[in-house]
């Protein structure tokens, strides 16, 4: 099951739609050719199961009640009752039995976002960035694509905190996050990964297209920080890989201790890196 999860995150939206878009009406033509003795009400939800899973559970709820609106039709054009309250009285019947389990995977969708993201800044936490680290080691090795990690440290966050108290940390650490958001592309992936610490992987960037990005967001937080009038700087290290043999613990051991030189050299910069599986 989880190996279906993880293929259907990685494939594009439109093969994703036009295989849903087939199952729903693969459905509906067997609800209407089997005619009235065989009920195919059921079938039904395996379209907002996949609509659920493949998209979010807010689609799974539409497909529901596109599902229970065919099924009418479906029931106008081979049964005949006795007046139209029937009618309604079924759809009405149908749409709640759809709608139920997609309300569950609604649910559940939203306990794995809570599972996945951290609660202050809105970033992915730890755990969930190492397995996508693992994921983008195993496309980096399949097809022979770069991409990027860097490590980024909050200068002095720790004497600030303790200065002007937690809740002017906490508008610092959210305020970060979401700028290098706005900086970053829909592709990457932020995450806090420390009380003052976030990582950032960059799908398919080489070692320019890594040190265009870091560079720009670079001066663009700075920017931001000093338009606030906040004493803090950062210190950060990046490293571009292409196949990687090593593991992703291996990978995150290499940008940190590269994070922390540039912090035992006077913090406030950047500190680039290519790995080679030579090394």
């Amino acid at each position: 099951m989880s190996r279906f999860l993880n293929m259907l995150e990685q494939m594009e939206r439109t093969p994703k739609l036009i295989l849903g878009v087939m199952l729903l009406c693969g459905v509906a033509l067997l609800d209407f050719y089997t005619g009235v003795e065989l009920s195919f009400s059921l079938f039904y939800l395996l379209p907002i199961a996949f609509f659920s899973f493949a998209f979010s559970a807010s689609v799974g709820i539409g497909i529901a009640f596109i599902s229970a609106a065919i099924w009418l039709l479906v029931d106008v054009l081979t049964t005949a009752h006795s007046d139209t309250f029937a009618y309604l009285w079924n759809s009405i019947i149908r749409l709640g039995f759809f709608l139920l389990p997609a309300w569950m995977l609604r649910s559940l969708e939203q306990e794995r976002i809570h599972a996945r993201t951290d609660f202050l800044t809105g970033a992915i936490n730890n755990r969930y960035f190492n397995d996508l680290l693992e994921r983008e080691i195993e496309r980096s090795l399949r097809y022979n694509h770069p991409f990027t990690i860097a490590f980024i440290d909050m200068d002095n966050f720790k004497t600030i905190n303790d200065t002007f108290g937690h809740l002017y940390g906490d508008k610092m650490l959210r305020t970060l996050a979401e700028r290098m958001k706005h900086h970053l592309r829909k592709t990457d992936v932020i995450a806090r990964v420390g009380g003052d610490e976030f990582a950032i992987l960059l799908p398919e960037a080489n070692e320019k297209d890594a040190r265009t990005a870091m560079s720009n967001l670079f001066t663009k937080i700075a920017e931001e920080m000093t338009s606030k009038k906040w004493p803090l700087t950062f210190s950060v290290g990046v490293l571009t890989l292409s196949a990687p043999t090593i593991s992703a613990d291996k990978i995150l051991g290499i940008v940190d201790k590269m994070m922390y030189v540039v912090k035992n050299n006077g913090k406030n910069n950047i500190k680039y890196t290519v790995y080679t599986n030579e090394e």
